[in-house]
């Protein structure tokens, strides 16, 4: 058995239903594209033992830090690779060691409550923290460096297209104010800027929640990641191969949503044309016709589970 994540705070999201749906086998190869916490890969291993073997992709340091402690044993049988990198990069990475083609892939876009918790990074607004939002911190601009620089509509477009922040305007215009007497460069700056402007509800979430869910997703690119990394996850599927994506709010559940009605359909050609011309078959069967999601018990131990929407596909 695998050894349990005793120090990390991360609980996996819809873990049995993962396993349920993957339906790991031993000998089987599989891809955690987002190890996080590694609950999931733990499970992953765990239903997969004795011989099925586990690539877990992560561009947190940290996050690969805990996983090569926690779960030394695997690594060291060879049934686990820790991997760095961004998902978006899925194919190269798979490539390099010679991982493919695999029996599932796993994608929990969610933010791991390990990260959540790491006061350094910035994700949250619960305490203060230098406004960082990276997942690799070694790369890349911060989210300090993205409110220094950019324009007030550029920043107000990035509230409304990654937050869906009707307030963008309003909270970009009291940001563009601020940074000219100060740079904003503290987590409890921004929280406190923008809750100036928005104005919760008892009860509600925090005023901040939409702006530094914007942020990160603009910092790490992640939207454009998904994107990039669906298809790859695909052509790593051997046939009857399965992909599971875990999706935390309706930006990503859309992406993943549309990429896969669109590879069940196999057809591209334009809808007036009276036949088909492109030649593309379905490439995928949809398991999950509407999102599985977690139940009360589950949403009742693990809070972040309320959000999670996970969708299902097999390769044909």
């Amino acid at each position: 058995m695998v050894e349990p994540l005793a120090a990390s705070v991360h609980i996996p999201v819809l873990r049995d239903a993962v396993i349920a749906w993957l339906r790991p086998q031993s000998g089987g190869r599989y891809v955690d594209a987002t190890l996080g916490g590694g609950g999931h890969t733990a499970a992953l291993l765990d239903a997969s033992a004795p011989a099925g073997r586990v690539l877990a992709i992560d561009a947190d340091p940290a996050a690969r830090a805990r996983a090569g402690q926690r779960l030394a044993a695997a690594i060291t049988a060879g049934r686990l690779i820790v991997a760095a990198g961004d998902f978006r990069d899925m194919a190269q990475i798979a490539a390099a060691h010679e991982f493919a083609p695999v029996a599932g892939v796993l994608m929990d876009l969610g933010l791991s409550s390990d990260e959540l918790a790491d006061r350094a990074r910035g994700f949250a607004f619960a305490v203060d923290a230098p406004l960082d939002m990276r997942f690799d911190p070694t790369q890349g601009a911060t989210a300090a460096d993205l409110l220094a620089t950019r324009s007030e509509s550029a920043i107000a477009d990035i509230l409304f297209q990654y937050g869906e922040e009707r307030q963008s305007r309003a909270i970009a215009r009291r940001i563009v104010a601020a940074r000219a007497s100060a740079p904003i460069t503290r987590t409890a700056q921004l929280a406190s800027l923008v809750a100036g402007v928005v104005h919760g509800r008892p009860g509600g979430i925090h005023p901040a929640t939409r702006t530094f869910q914007a942020l990160r997703i603009a910092v790490n690119g992640e939207l454009d990641a998904l994107t990039a990394a669906l298809p790859q996850a695909l052509d790593l599927l051997a046939p009857g191969g399965r992909i599971a994506v875990i999706a935390f709010h309706s930006l990503e559940d859309r992406i993943v949503k549309q990429w896969m009605r669109a590879e069940a359909r196999g057809c591209i050609c334009p809808p007036h044309a009276p036949v088909c011309t492109c030649g593309r078959s379905p490439r995928l069967r949809i398991l999950t016709p509407h999102p599985h999601v977690a139940d009360a018990t589950e949403v009742a131990a693990n809070p972040r589970a309320s959000s999670a929407k996970l969708r299902v596909a097999e390769r044909m």
